[in-house]
């Protein structure tokens, strides 16, 4: 069965941290490694990961200045935890899972991802789910992704906002696909987005070039549904898709316009369809 390694990033994470890396430690498949880059805590956090890493052979822990809370790091810190397996020349794994400090993975959980993705060549990106509703697209925690398309399309990921959703697209214009295996299970120990108030959710739909009717269906559903995010962070991520200014350059930056051109006919073909559905 296939192999994999897991990225972990976290800060003033105490209270979680460690539920989520045993659950990570204890799969039914065990990753080749865990890759904990802790972004300047503040709290015990340091200590935990410590004491960890002498239960945990294969625990590699970077750790990063406090430089304040900065969700523009994340994706910073992902491709840190990648470098890292080619500077300690790690063995190549088939997949690579990010996880998240605050989620917590049923035993069986990369068993049943991986099993799937070993029998599904074309399947580039595929997650499990944390409640009852049928999402198609991966969540951000827990997804697995495959090497081989990612060393040969990113090698690392775009230090830009939208970053989760860019591969995603990237698998499609490659002719891969992407799913959500509903039988995996995960639970996140904290509410969702209650640090950033989804501005990337709003803004990075921006830099992606997302049609707006996409755009406000996925609010109506949101806010519908009260999930994943609830009312209110379906408002937020309606006003900052609408009240985006991109910068030039950097984190806040648009994508190419390839990419935006690609994502904005997906979507329109995914809208014409099902206006004929109905």
């Amino acid at each position: 069965m296939g192999t994999y390694y897991t990225i972990v990033t976290c800060r003033n994470s105490q209270d979680d941290i460690e539920k989520s890396i045993l659950s990570l430690h204890n799969q039914t498949i065990s990753p080749n490694c865990i890759i904990v880059v802790d972004d300047g805590s503040k709290d015990n956090t340091p200590s935990i990961l410590k004491e960890l890493s002498k239960k945990i052979d294969n625990l590699f822990i970077i750790t990063n200045p406090d430089l304040g809370y900065d969700i523009s790091r994340v994706v910073k810190n992902w491709n840190m935890a990648i470098a890292l397996t080619n500077e300690k020349n790690l063995q190549e794994t088939d997949y690579h899972m990010i996880g998240t400090d605050d989620t917590v993975y049923e035993e069986r959980y990369a068993e049943k991802i991986i099993s799937f993705m070993d029998s599904n060549k074309n399947y580039a990106i595929v997650s499990g789910n944390f409640d009852a509703h049928d999402y198609k697209t991966p969540r951000g925690a827990g997804r697995f992704v495959r090497n081989s398309f990612f060393n040969s399309t990113f090698k690392k990921y775009p230090e830009k906002m939208g970053y989760e959703s860019a591969i995603l697209m990237a698998a499609k214009k490659n002719g891969y696909d992407y799913t959500v295996i509903r039988e995996a299970k995960f639970e996140h120990l904290r509410p969702l987005g209650q640090n950033h108030h989804f501005y990337e959710f709003g803004a990075s739909m921006r830099t992606l070039g997302y049609h707006p009717l996409f755009a406000i269906g996925r609010f109506l559903t949101y806010f519908l549904r009260n999930k994943p995010i609830g009312r209110l962070g379906a408002i937020y991520m309606l006003y900052y898709y609408l009240s985006y200014k991109p910068k030039d350059s950097g984190y806040d930056s648009m994508y190419p316009q390839d990419i935006r051109k690609f994502t904005r006919k997906t979507q329109s073909n995914r809208i014409k369809s099902i206006l004929k559905l109905r």
